[in-house]
């Protein structure tokens, strides 16, 4: 039978709220610990961060002091939650080491997602950014070795292949690009839904991270490419956020949050292997069912609207698992690297007109190709080993992207035969 949070007895709302003893909680083993319990704790720590922000704009656009009231309460337990996710991590473990825990989740989360949505428009949208997220692991790896002389195969346990895809470079594209058709919640099946919901968040958890480390890293050339790939995810934020509904109330937006976060602790309670964390999803689950019937009763008494309307059924479908996808991506990667966005849609970088502002905005953002940050952390590898980092199963499935001594940027940007 699956489950259904909202057939559950909740705990006493004023039960969720936590003692510092019950924050404070015990960090994983970084040498221990599977990738993908980082990359789980990752995934929750933005599911907070979400859940947190879309709170705080209820309390800045709705102007009922009460509702206002009973969700700074939500918000106050979320916070609490996020504090505590964010503890997992041990102090041993660099920004770096972090950072190939970002991507190895956005490659990896991004991939399941694709392969299992059934709108097109939804799966278009992962598959083009899987690409990009997988290029970033590519080069923050080179980075590591070079500054820390760590490899990143070790890292992600060899469950994720790290190998260049479209290039850094070409991800910069015009804003006005970045815009995707908008789900309708009351018609979109309850995976889509879900889907939109994981990736925004995810996304701009690796957005946040990015944007507030970058000027702590301890080289230039690291703080430009955290830099640089934060503005990457920015893109990506506004690309997946874009997708969720704009109709959607405030009232059912808080129900579908509380709903998410459910879903993704009940997930990551049933695909997590080391007991402590395990421990940690269990309870926390326990707290999301009892923010999610709170949020149903706010949805009854402000819109006279039960959760059947929004969520019909309930009962979750299938769990997000995290996993190794290596063979879908590479299938991705031969199809789309040369895919740029176009409108609310994608085109091969070939078809663009010539005074296409993708074009305008790269001469722009990138007047000196040669030297973008991305490229060049490639090539300092080279120079400094021979040549560039990676880990492959098998030959790269783009020609063009085959040398080791040298790094392709213009692949994504212009017009190539490769």
């Amino acid at each position: 039978m699956k489950f259904n949070p909202f057939e559950e007895k909740p705990k006493k709302i004023e039960s969720v709220i936590m003692s510092w003893k019950d924050i404070f909680v015990k960090p994983y083993n970084k040498n221990e610990v599977s990738p993908y319990t980082k990359t789980r704790i990752i995934l929750m720590n933005g599911t907070e961060f979400e859940a947190t922000w879309c709170k705080h704009h209820f309390n800045r656009h709705y102007p009922d002091n009460d509702a206002r009231r009973a969700v700074a309460f939500l918000r106050r337990s979320e916070q609490q939650q996020q504090k505590l996710i964010s503890l997992l991590k041990p102090i041993d473990e660099t920004l770096l080491e972090t950072t190939i825990g970002y991507e190895q989740l956005a490659v990896d989360l991004t991939a399941f997602l694709a392969q299992r949505t059934v709108d097109k428009t939804v799966k278009d949208a992962l598959d083009f950014a899987l690409l990009e997220d997988f290029d970033h692991l590519y080069r923050y790896a080179n980075l590591l070795e070079m500054d820390m002389g760590i490899h990143a195969e070790r890292l992600v346990g060899g469950y994720t292949e790290l190998m260049p895809a479209r290039p850094t470079i070409a991800h910069h594209r015009h804003p006005c690009d970045t815009i995707r058709p908008s789900i309708n919640n009351k018609t979109a099946d309850p995976v889509t839904k879900l889907d939109v919901a994981i990736i925004t968040a995810a996304e701009q958890q690796t957005m946040n991270y990015y944007m507030n480390i970058a000027q702590f890293y301890k080289t230039q050339k690291g703080r430009e490419l955290y830099a640089e790939i934060g503005m990457v995810e920015e893109d990506h934020v506004t690309h997946y956020g874009s997708l969720m509904d704009t109709k959607a109330t405030i009232f059912e937006n808080l129900l579908m949050h509380e709903y998410t976060e459910c879903y993704l602790y009940y997930s990551m309670l049933n695909d997590e292997s080391d007991e402590n964390v395990k421990r940690v999803w269990e309870m926390l689950l326990e707290q999301e069912i009892a923010h999610l019937h709170s949020a149903v009763e706010l949805l009854n008494k402000y819109e006279n609207k039960s959760w059947e309307e929004v969520i019909p059924g309930g009962a979750f479908p299938e769990l997000v698992s995290l996993h190794e996808n290596k063979e879908y991506v590479r299938k991705v990667l031969a199809k789309t690297v040369t895919l740029t966005a176009k409108g609310e849609g994608y085109a091969d970088v070939s078809e663009l007109e010539e005074d296409y502002k993708f074009f305008k905005y790269q001469k722009k953002v990138n007047a000196k190709p040669e030297e973008e940050r991305g490229h060049t952390v490639i090539c300092d590898h080279i120079e400094k080993y021979g040549e560039d980092y990676r880990v492959q199963d098998s030959e790269h499935p783009i020609k063009c992207l085959r040398s080791r001594k040298e790094d392709n940027f213009v692949l994504g940007t212009k017009p190539t035969n490769c």
